[in-house]
């Protein structure tokens, strides 16, 4: 069996949804993909790519968290590497599993660094942006209501609490996004480069002044 790493490997999404699943077996990454899929998984983390997923196996065989099993072959395709999860990689599943529960610290999603620089655009193109978002959240939030709706029929509600979560951010995201656009179209939040440059000259230190005149 592999040994473990002293050290723990930083948590990630991706990983940890990798070694709850070896927990049902052993498996290869194909057949893994095809799971994550079926299960909605891929709604969850991101596979675009299985190169991801091979990295991410590689990683994890590095740390002791999971080992080749056995390599299947067959002719005319390539060779399959069935991967299982050691019992180092359950314990830091269920370590990961924990801290992922009650830890807030550390997201850093796009939208938000993108917000704290709207007024990099236009009031009208930064509109224009936040209406495109809007649109894909709707859609998003279409998707997940007949997702439900469908699993309604009769599938324990322990294994819809993504799609539950998801529902209640989408519309909490777009009920926000809907007062910003509307002031945003109505005037009542707007920026120019002058009032920009006033700000500046009253908030920012004098230095910082200064470096932002001499670039």
């Amino acid at each position: 069996m592999a040994m473990s790493n002293p050290t723990t490997p930083k948590s990630s999404s991706l990983g940890l949804i990798v070694l709850w699943q070896l927990f049902e077996g052993p498996m290869h990454a194909y057949r893994m993909q095809k799971m994550f899929e079926a299960q909605g998984k891929d709604r969850v983390v991101n596979l675009r790519s299985r190169a991801s997923l091979y990295q991410t196996l590689e990683r994890l065989e590095r740390h002791g968290l999971v080992e080749v099993h056995e390599t299947r072959r067959a002719e005319g395709y390539p060779d399959r590497v069935v991967y299982a999860i050691t019992d180092a990689g359950r314990d830091v599943a269920r370590q990961w599993l924990r801290e992922m529960l009650h830890d807030t610290e550390g997201e850093y999603p796009e939208f938000i660094a993108a917000l704290s620089i709207l007024f990099g655009l236009e009031p009208d193109d930064a509109r224009a942006e936040l209406e495109l978002r809007a649109e894909k959240l709707q859609a998003a939030l279409d998707a997940t209501k007949r997702g439900l709706a469908v699993a309604d029929t009769g599938l324990p509600r322990l294994f819809l609490l993504e799609e539950e979560y998801r529902k209640a951010m989408l519309e909490a995201e777009l009920s926000w996004l809907g007062g910003v656009i509307d002031d945003l179209r109505e005037g009542r939040l707007t920026w120019s480069e002058e009032w920009l440059r006033e700000l500046a000259e009253k908030f920012l230190p004098a230095e910082d002044r200064q470096t932002e005149e001499d670039r």
